[in-house]
């Protein structure tokens, strides 16, 4: 969710983690007696997963709540042995030194000279040791607070009471299985938050979406009801700055309503909604066109018309393929193009359309990029592309007479499966899809779905 740095240009009430807790405890004990937790009993709450959002989420629950240590544990699990390099650590020596209240709070833990070896290169930092001083490896120019820091799988997870899942869409899967193992002689059960925004496509018998709360679902046995998605158009470290910010947690009313109490702080506003699964389908679709977007504003010099003419498809693209996975479509709109647009200004799956079009990064290199994290966009566009090539969901073609696959009146989708899945096409195909002769106005293609009777609920597992 983090796009390139992001200078910290004040510091507002947060001083060394230290915040105003009005209300705080009360909210902690009103979340206790909903869980049923006795007196001395702590509420245990563990983030899997240290990316951006996952380490400011857990950041934003430490600075709210871990001053009260006899009711609460607050840890976040990463896999150890991740070093930092050179460039990385000589750059955050600098982000040390030009913050005061950081630099105070390192000599005062005695942590100080560690970093200081590490910028002359006589010593190796790694990123579970910096995330315990605050600092996330996808996030360097934003020191968080201190973090209490696991990279013990098994420790951090078996007795959790809620686990929130800050791991990229890719990687839920395979930690969740491990994390089952754990969870075998369980009796209660916990709470899972997810926060990862991506899709897989499952195109065996009747196509489908698969999302992380499912994937979560499946390995874990956890019930449904008991699994949360929270987002919204956000920028982590903005948060963690206390810029105005507001998300939904979206999942069973038994837990989201307490949560969302929970989690509200004056400068994050929470939300609560029932709609689970076609909020996070929603937070992958936008990182989807956000690619393609960058890709337009480097290959044009930032022309502010071009940006708008591409803004103009993707969003019609998007309200296209909202009408095939949602009933009522017009609900999603305002929070699809809401966090679209915050995710097209400074999101991280925007930065590297740029840097492909710009020759900066590679194909070949991958989709995990240091210092960004996994870019899921990537991957999205080929669960999309995959999902809706399939001849079983086709829908009429507006001119020709004739059905055709959804994705066939979907070219901006087409162009991006092209370029970053088959790599047939360079970048530059992106504006030669937008100057294409025969492409429809955007308008028509919101017109047919809205003429046309296209909601499809097998999309989203629904019967």
């Amino acid at each position: 969710m983090v796009a390139g740095s992001v200078e910290v240009m004040h510091i507002n009430s947060r001083v060394n983690g230290i915040q105003n807790h009005n209300g705080m405890e009360e909210k902690l004990d009103e979340l206790r007696r909903v869980l049923g937790k006795a007196e001395g009993d702590l509420l245990r709450i563990v983030g899997v997963g240290a990316g951006a959002w996952g380490s400011v989420f857990a950041a934003l629950l430490q600075d709210g709540y871990g001053q009260f240590r006899d009711k609460v544990q607050i840890r976040i699990w990463r896999r150890p042995g991740r070093s930092v390099d050179r460039v990385t650590a000589e750059h955050l020596f600098e982000v040390i030194n030009s913050r005061e209240d950081v630099l105070r709070r390192l000599i005062r833990r005695c942590a100080y000279l560690k970093y200081v070896e590490a910028r002359l290169g006589e010593r190796t930092l790694y990123a579970d040791e910096i995330l315990k001083d605050g600092f996330c490896l996808n996030m360097i120019d934003t020191p968080l607070c201190p973090l209490k820091v696991v990279t013990n799988l098994q420790e951090a997870v078996w007795d959790a009471d809620i686990v929130v899942n800050g791991l990229p869409s890719t990687e839920t899967r395979e930690v969740f299985e491990e994390i089952s193992k754990y969870w075998k002689e369980r009796i209660s059960v916990p709470i899972i938050i997810s926060l990862a925004k991506g899709i897989e496509a499952a195109l065996e018998t009747v196509p489908h979406i698969i999302t992380p709360t499912q994937m979560i679902n499946r390995a874990t046995r956890v019930p449904i009801d008991n699994i949360l998605y929270l987002g919204g158009p956000n920028i982590a470290s903005e948060i963690y700055n206390k810029e105005y910010a507001n998300a939904r947690i979206c999942g069973a009313e038994k837990w989201r309503k307490p949560l969302a109490k929970f989690l509200r702080q004056p400068h994050f506003i929470v939300w609560d909604n029932s709609d689970l699964v076609t909020h996070e389908v929603m937070g992958g679709l936008k990182n989807v066109y956000a690619i393609g977007a960058g890709m337009v504003a480097a290959l044009t010099n930032e022309s502010a018309t071009s940006k708008s003419v591409y803004f103009a498809h993707c969003t019609s693209e998007m309200i296209f393929i909202t009408h095939l996975l949602a009933e009522e479509p017009e609900k999603l709109a305002g929070p699809l193009l809401a966090d679209t647009y915050v995710t097209l200004l400074k999101g991280r799956n925007a930065w590297y359309g740029q840097m492909i079009a710009k020759g900066e990064l590679s194909l070949d290199m991958g989709d995990s990029i240091s210092g960004k994290g996994m870019i899921q966009g990537v991957s999205a566009v080929g669960a999309f592309y995959e999902l809706l090539s399939q001849p079983s969901l086709s829908v009429p073609h507006p001119e020709e007479n004739k059905a055709v696959a959804p994705v066939e009146l979907c070219p901006i989708l087409k162009t991006l499966y092209k370029i970053l899945i088959k790599r047939e096409q360079k970048p530059q195909a992106i504006l030669q899809a937008l100057r294409d002769e025969t492409l429809n106005d955007p308008r028509d293609r919101i017109e047919i779905a809205q003429t046309h009777a296209f909601y499809r609920p097998s999309l989203l597992g629904h019967p």
